[in-house]
């Protein structure tokens, strides 16, 4: 809290002293004017960051993150891309120290995956991660058509927010089952690394979630148990903001289901999000981790809509 305090009294002390530089200006002064100029330049990124900051402001949006990401229609081709999406996530965690762990991988017969979740641990990871949360759509050259055609893929990503305090979701041990199992994978990275895995299903809802990465069944079912809660949270948030838009008399802006971004590698490459319009040309920048511009982008065009809203 005075980290954030202080950068606001910082920047403030930095405009006061730009406004005293400017008052000192001479018109034949060039240098100085320069340096003025590029002063306020610095000043008005920072500020924007600051404000940036002021978009992740809801309840849970400091909290570490649950991403899944689930493989469409389309056997290995969207599994592919299923794993693909896997990385550039990882990626993108790994280049803001959120340290990603993979809890759980459910791997295609040939090649991919069928669904992976994936940890973000840091503060803001769900704030910043639940703007990926949707449907993602691949155009690329198949590298699994020997006929070398052009195929659309189709992934979707759910993320959910850790939460530390299990009183917040209470969980009845009547509605649980609990099943061990050995892991299994298809070697490589989804060796098998523990005969201690956990699944767990949901009894009046039928939510199931597993986790076979822990060193210990403990540790799995721990794991297990809060990526559950975080889900049933989950589902929570979507059943109240779609009875406020109903109160409101508004069409339920709560589908996770719709398609949110497309990346087209041929015949020609870019990243276009759907909901805000921002396109990317390096689609392999994107691919590899880039992901703020789209990311501080939706969290912009959110604030704009909840004032919409609100005027309404």
């Amino acid at each position: 809290m005075q980290a954030e305090i202080g950068a606001w009294d910082d920047i403030s002390a930095a405009a006061d002293d730009m406004v005293g530089l400017v008052d000192l200006l001479e018109p034949e002064d060039a240098d100085l004017a320069r340096d003025v100029a590029d002063e306020v330049d610095d000043l008005e990124t920072r500020l924007a960051d600051l404000e940036l900051q002021l978009t992740l402001g809801g309840a849970y949006d400091e909290r570490d993150a649950f991403l899944t990401v689930q493989s469409g229609a389309g056997g290995t081709e969207s599994q592919d891309w299923a794993e693909m999406l896997l990385r550039m996530y990882a990626r993108w965690a790994d280049t803001h120290d959120l340290a990603p762990e993979t809890v759980d991988v459910s791997p295609g017969e040939e090649a991919g995956i069928k669904s992976a979740t994936l940890r973000a641990a840091g503060r803001f990871a769900y704030g910043r991660l639940k703007a990926e949360r949707g449907v993602h759509r691949l155009v690329r050259i198949s590298p699994f058509d020997a006929g070398n055609r052009r195929h659309t893929s189709f992934a979707r990503v759910d993320v959910v927010p850790v939460l530390d305090d299990a009183g917040e979701i209470a969980l009845e041990p009547g509605d649980l089952r609990v099943d061990t199992f050995r892991a299994s994978g298809a070697g490589g990275q989804y060796v098998n690394k523990t005969d201690s895995a956990v699944r767990i299903t949901h009894l009046p809802t039928g939510l199931v979630v597993s986790c076979q990465n822990q060193r210990s069944q403990h540790q799995n079912r721990e794991v297990a148990l809060q990526m559950l809660r975080a889900r049933l949270l989950e589902r929570q948030l979507a059943e109240r903001e779609a009875e406020q838009a109903r109160l409101r008399g508004a069409q339920a802006a709560v589908d996770f289901g719709s398609q949110i971004r497309s990346y087209v590698l041929h015949p020609y490459r870019m990243v276009k999000d759907l909901r805000t319009g921002l396109e990317v040309g390096d689609a392999d920048r994107v691919l590899d981790g880039d992901l703020d511009p789209f990311i501080e982008a939706w969290l912009r065009a959110s604030i704009g809509n909840q004032d919409g809203a609100s005027k309404e």
